[in-house]
């Protein structure tokens, strides 16, 4: 096969997106990005504080066309040098999934082109590759955003093992929660973010979630059987429900005269509440590439934009000699770029679609 350039097509919650990725004759830097054209709705959602399912797939009915445009324009390209089009399949809302799905599979089928499946979350870990090249392997990535906080270990290009997740909420979704909950507005994780630069993130003294202590419902390992010692298999899971319900809490006693918080309390919360989120992702990232042997360490996803997140885990690596990559602004939150990354791995490994493609909201990776 010869090098291909392929259109993808990103619609698994608020953002209508398109992509033009080609490939490279270059292994260690394989894909070359020629156009990320992105259409948010974060203006809709904002007055609801929170993503609502039906204004979200009727936003993307009506911006799809112009984006997918827009990419091919930006990019350079025809429809004629288009080699395959991919699509993120899922996970997500699953009246926008199929949105992107039906419109993908119109343009291959109309252009006889390979139509890609691709994971939302392949996707965000490809980004790291689309944007640093081939990371050193075995690699240990963290995928972190509003829906998921998951850990992977990258053993060899195209495999993802998981190894730690979220049990209860997602890193990004407690950040919305916690700025609703101080009246922020949404979405909440940039906000809180920029806040806590101007606090004193020791000012409150919040639990930190752990995972060590069995409960009632005894919650096997996430890692499969054997990858990690047992004595820290469940310490790479994640927990942000006991948190936020500590902020709550917090925010009930100091609001209990009825006066409100004051704007340096706010900030000092904020960035109290972000020291004890960053230092929960990085320490489980870390110690589980400590006992993997891993090469690198990635962070992608939305909350990888997170200023404290990026500097202190390039600041851990820097210390334990570990080199850390996280994409650039552009490719953390949700884009085409990275299903198009992924959907060129894909392809390579002979992975495509018959027309009977289906969107899936809960699908597994």
């Amino acid at each position: 096969m010869s090098q291909v350039t392929l259109l993808a097509i990103e619609t698994s919650c608020d953002e209508t997106a398109a992509a033009v990725v080609a490939e490279t004759a270059d292994a260690a830097k394989p894909w070359l990005l020629r156009s990320n054209i992105i259409a948010s709705q974060a203006a809709i959602h904002r007055e609801w504080g929170g993503v609502v399912p039906e204004l979200a797939s009727r936003q993307h009915l009506r911006d799809i066309c112009g984006v997918v445009e827009r990419a091919v324009e930006t990019g350079e390209v025809t429809w004629k040098d288009l080699g395959a089009i991919a699509v993120t399949q899922g996970p997500g809302l699953v009246g926008s999934l199929l949105v992107g799905v039906a419109f993908a599979k119109s343009l291959a089928w109309s252009y006889g082109l390979p139509l890609v499946p691709v994971h939302h979350l392949a996707g965000h870990i490809e980004s790291l590759v689309l944007q640093h090249g081939e990371l050193p392997l075995p690699a240990a990535v963290l995928v972190v955003s509003g829906g998921h906080t998951s850990l992977y270990l990258i053993p060899r290009p195209g495999s993802y093992q998981l190894i730690g997740r979220t049990r209860d909420d997602a890193a990004g979704e407690a950040y919305d929660k916690v700025a609703k909950l101080l009246g922020l507005g949404y979405p909440g994780g940039p906000i809180v973010d920029r806040l806590a630069r101007t606090g004193n993130d020791r000012a409150f003294a919040l639990p930190m979630p752990r995972m060590t202590h069995a409960d009632r419902n005894a919650p096997g390992s996430t890692a499969p059987p054997g990858l990690l010692p047992p004595a820290i298999e469940r310490k790479v899971d994640f927990s942000f429900s006991g948190l936020k319900t500590a902020v709550l809490r917090l925010v009930q006693e100091r609001t209990a005269n009825g006066g409100p918080l004051t704007s340096d309390e706010i900030a000092n919360l904020c960035a109290s509440f972000q020291r004890v989120v960053v230092d929960s992702l990085l320490d489980r990232t870390f110690e589980a590439a400590r006992w993997l042997d891993a090469r690198s360490i990635g962070i992608a996803g939305g909350v990888s934009a997170n200023s404290r997140l990026r500097s202190e885990a390039e600041a851990r690596g820097a210390r334990a000699g570990v080199p850390v990559f996280v994409p650039p602004l552009s490719l953390s939150t949700d884009n085409a770029a990275m299903i198009a990354a992924a959907g060129l791995r894909r392809l390579r490994m002979g992975a495509t679609a018959g027309w009977d493609l289906n969107a899936q909201a809960s699908l597994p990776l």
